[in-house]
């Protein structure tokens, strides 16, 4: 039978590569964007939907033209919504501060109700992966806002995995360092950046999408059915490990 996924954020990084990866192994996808036009054309393999999940309506939309689709809930969620931030606490306005709760909580709230809603009433399971991030997990200068709203997903994630797991809904999330997309590329723009952003993990390089895709596929597929409730950092060790640092 073949299996069906919504993915939100379709047309970023981690959307597109998720597409990529679950087409390859033969999944039907439904990808949202709020600019359908930025989306690849319909096919048998994939569905664009034009919708904001930012709100409750666009959550509930973009669910029901997904089921319309494919005739159920689809099997999984890859929820790739987000925005990034890199502004200290003292220059973050309030507009930006709710722009980037809305971008990257309200989203992830609002998608994960009304596919759990979904899911209930067809008395089907799930799969669901959120998208938090490293800057939720240890204290990065300048991040007060965005590290918020992803310490938010973080808890979401647990919260709503212990509800749903006596109805088979597993829901997980990775936690990505920073990963080289086109919402990031500005970033890369100085002349040592790059140099000095590899320098930061452990691994030495940053991240690509398809290292946050494969996590995310991996948690979606029948290999991960014993895992809900967890956040797995796809980060290059920056969490966890810390390099010996010589003295010149």
């Amino acid at each position: 039978m073949t299996r069906t996924a919504l993915i939100t954020g379709a047309a970023g990084g981690l959307g597109q590569a998720a597409t990529t990866m679950l087409q390859s192994r033969g999944w039907r996808v439904a990808g949202v964007s709020r600019d359908a036009a930025r989306l690849s054309g319909t096919s048998e393999q994939f569905l664009p939907i034009q919708a904001d999940v930012s709100t409750g309506a666009g959550a509930e939309q973009a669910l029901a033209a997904c089921m319309e689709a494919f005739g159920a809930p689809p099997d999984a969620l890859i929820h790739a919504v987000g925005s990034t931030l890199l502004a200290p606490l003292h220059r973050t306005d309030e507009d930006t501060y709710r722009q980037t709760l809305a971008a990257n909580l309200d989203s992830a709230f609002f998608t994960l109700r009304a596919y759990v809603q979904a899911a209930l009433k067809a008395k089907r399971p799930g799969k669901v992966v959120l998208v938090s991030s490293v800057v939720a997990r240890v204290g990065v200068s300048n991040h007060e806002a965005i590290a918020m709203a992803k310490g938010g997903i973080e808890a979401l994630v647990r919260s709503a995995a212990a509800t749903y797991s006596p109805q088979g809904i597993r829901i997980n999330a990775i936690a990505p360092g920073l990963t080289r997309t086109p919402a990031t590329e500005r970033l890369f723009s100085a002349q040592t950046a790059e140099e000095q952003i590899r320098a930061q993990y452990p691994l030495g390089r940053y991240g690509a999408a398809e290292d946050l895709a494969r996590a995310a596929c991996w948690l979606v597929s029948e290999e991960a059915d014993w895992i809900t409730g967890q956040v797995l950092p796809v980060d290059g060790g920056f969490t966890a490990v810390r390099p010996m640092v010589r003295a010149r």
